[in-house]
């Protein structure tokens, strides 16, 4: 998915690349690959002639009246088709000083920006005018006023120049100040609006891998059939949905206030020009030796994303600021404009929860239920069957009012089962009770033999007089030994193909033949467990659907999906890592990866926000959407390595313990054991709910269409 969620964005992000492939940049591109003077004139009139240019700059400007966004969205479609030229100089100059630059780019100009004293001049040759950076800070000159040195570079697609030692630019011939600009500014600007050009160049990077992935035959098979292809293509899609998040958000930012904007900047810094580096780099390896000649495009792409992280600035100094904003309690403040939708629907729920809110904590719950509250997305009587929209207001006064949800946990998997594929007495048995909490749900799906593969699942159902007989072993079953009822998997045709014979049976956890067995865990407590199933009966009217379905139900969910409610927290090892930071006795590395932590998990959650947003545009989930699980374990894991790590040589003398303390303010003892504790634990989260290497096939297959192994 690129930088543009809504359906006027969609279409100018699409129209634009259209454009850029007409103009044949690449080709003029590679015309003037030995000519360090080149400027790309024909291409430069072109962009000038569609207003490129001017789509950010506010009308009284001479521009648009576009939104930062709205360029950045031109930029990746720009960056997309490699759009050679001043383009992104121009437009970052414009950011930073529209009222002077608005007037150069009315009549066709373009500039050319030094972020810094002394460092290289973006986009140099061409430019009518410059915008220099100065001991007292940044003037626009005219480009006629000093001699610049112009050179070739890495980037074919652009000319960057340097300016002779010892000019002071204060003094240049109609050297102009810009007010109120200095080299942070325009630094943070250049980073926002290269964080788009980083997007297309993943984009188009992940696309031609595919699309080569899916034709280019080795060993009688399409390479994209290979597990090794199809998880790099995966992890290119990870990569890239992280870079267009944080591009997107960046470019939002620019109108939440400076220290918003700071953040969201040092997020970009860090995430999208690694990023773009990493996914053409993959995408050369793709290629294999066809990417690595000359004609291929894919150098040209590896090339400017190389240029693109040398110019934006180093993400390890971003990442040193990150921590120091989270340090002073700076988070990214996410929330949805709803446009007035919420105006007709918010006073009732408000009203609501207000009610709810005033009820002893031992009443919430069924309050909850009667009213439809707690899963407003399930169809009525049991929900409301709620809009994103409604879902959204729900959240929002849940959180205003202090009102937690309760957890369905199990339940909240299979009761959406029996929703939609029970029949009318299972939904009558089980729906309130599982709501109110009465009833523990359990799953038995996995087995020793199956894992995520539960198409080999081998429990087995026979047929008897009023029901079905189980016999076989589950594991890595969570709350099995408490729990009331359990959604299980058996095989009750050994004679059709493995997906076929498959049934969904709901299992009574105290009925004669079962046999929990606890599982201690590497943290040493016993969460999960083996359940054996001896000839366990189950009635009929305890079968989901028809016999044969269990693959389809296993699979599915509810169509109304949840949408929920941005959140502005990190994830909890995360803000355990900042915690630690704000003592002040880390070293650069260590703070530098607590940066890197931040950001991640900032990323995490603008994924989350997307998702949502599409909901509300009424598109389908997107692919950040299935990226999320893999992105949010990563984030996870690594948040809870890096804590430990922050503990030094400690680690040695740490016993794993998980919160005993009931509430009560732990002590640095006991909060470092729970660090511990938190590493271990979090280790099962690439393995449980199908594990990472089984989820990356998934995108590949479903997501990217790469032709199944």
């Amino acid at each position: 998915m690129s930088i543009g969620i809504s359906e006027e964005h969609v279409e100018l992000g699409a129209s634009l690349r259209k454009w850029v492939a007409s103009v044949r940049g690449i080709d003029a591109a590679r015309a003037a690959e030995h000519d360090p003077a080149a400027a790309f004139t024909e291409v430069w009139r072109a962009v000038g002639e569609m207003g490129v240019t001017a789509i950010g700059l506010a009308e009284e400007a001479g521009g648009a009246g576009g939104s930062v966004l709205d360029l950045a969205v031109a930029l990746e479609a720009c960056a997309h088709e490699l759009l050679p030229g001043g383009l992104l100089s121009t437009v970052v100059a414009g950011l930073v000083a529209p009222a002077l630059v608005g007037e150069v780019i009315a009549e066709g100009g373009a500039v050319g920006v030094q972020v810094r004293p002394g460092g290289p001049v973006w986009d140099a040759v061409g430019a009518s005018h410059l915008l220099l950076a100065g001991v007292e800070g940044h003037v626009l000159v005219p480009a006629d006023a000093v001699a610049l040195e112009p050179t070739l570079g890495l980037d074919l697609t652009r000319r960057h120049a340097l300016l002779p030692d010892g000019v002071a630019v204060a003094a240049l011939t109609g050297a102009v100040t810009v007010p109120g600009v200095d080299a942070a500014v325009v630094q943070r600007a250049a980073v926002t609006l290269a964080a788009a050009e980083a997007s297309g160049i993943a984009r188009w990077c992940l696309e031609t891998a595919v699309d080569y992935a899916k034709v280019r035959e080795q060993f009688g098979r399409k390479i994209g059939s290979f597990q090794a292809i199809k998880h790099l293509c995966a992890q290119m899609l990870e990569t890239a949905e992280a870079v267009t998040a944080a591009a997107w958000d960046v470019a939002a930012a620019v109108t939440a206030g400076e220290e918003q904007w700071a953040f969201a900047a040092d997020v970009a810094a860090v995430t999208c020009f690694d990023g773009a580096a990493e996914v053409a780099k993959s995408c050369i390896q793709v290629f294999g030796g066809i990417g690595f000649t000359f004609e291929h495009d894919a150098q040209l792409y590896y090339r400017r994303a190389q240029v693109l992280r040398a110019l934006a600035g180093g993400s390890d100094d971003a990442a040193l600021r990150l921590t120091g904003r989270a340090v002073d309690g700076v988070r990214r403040q996410l929330s949805v404009d709803l446009e007035g939708r919420d105006d007709a629907v918010r006073p009732a729920i408000a009203a609501e929860v207000d009610t709810i809110a005033a009820l002893p904590e031992a009443e919430r719950r069924a309050a909850l239920v009667a009213t439809g509250l707690l899963m407003p997305h399930w169809p009525t009587p049991y929900g409301r069957a709620a809009d994103a929209v409604t879902q959204l207001v729900i959240d929002e006064e849940f959180a205003r009012a202090g009102v937690v949800r309760p957890d369905l946990v199990i339940a909240g998997w299979a009761v959406p089962t029996i929703l939609e594929h029970g029949t009318d007495a299972q939904r009558e048995r089980f729906v309130r009770p599982s709501l109110l909490g009465e009833l523990v749900w359990c799953q038995l799906f996995s087995e020793p033999g199956s894992g995520s593969d539960l198409a080999s699942l081998r429990t087995r159902a026979e047929r008897v007089d009023g029901g079905w007989r189980l016999t076989g072993q589950k594991v890595w079953t969570s709350v099995a030994e408490r729990a009331d009822w359990g959604i299980c998997l058996a095989r009750t045709n050994p004679d059709v193909p493995a997906h076929q014979g498959i049934t969904y049976f709901l299992v009574d956890m105290r009925s004669e033949g079962i046999d929990v067995r606890p599982l201690r865990e590497m943290t040493g407590e016993a969460l999960f467990n083996e359940v054996f199933l001896d000839d366990v009966f189950v009635p009929d009217e305890f079968v989901v659907a028809g016999e044969g379905d269990g693959w389809k139900l296993a699979r599915t969910t509810l169509a109304n999906e949840r949408v929920a409610m941005a959140t502005t927290r990190l994830a909890t090892s995360t803000e355990r890592a900042v915690e630690i930071a704000a003592r002040g006795d880390l070293d650069v590395a260590r703070t530098v990866a607590v940066g890197r932590s931040v950001a991640l998990s900032t990323v995490c959650s603008l994924m989350g926000l997307r998702s949502t947003l599409r909901s509300l545009a009424g598109q389908g989930p997107g692919a950040e959407s299935s990226v999320a699980k893999l992105l949010g374990v990563r984030n996870r894991q690594e948040g809870s390595e890096l804590v430990v790590t922050l503990h030094g040589d400690h680690l040695a003398v740490l016993t794993p313990s998980k919160d005993h303390t009931g509430g009560a303010p732990r002590t640095e003892a006991e909060q470092m054991a729970a660090d511990v504790w938190e590493m271990l634990n979090t280790r099962c989260l690439s393995i449980a709910g199908g594990t990472t290497q089984i989820l990356r096939n998934i995108a590949g297959e479903r997501i990217l269409g790469l032709p199944r192994g």
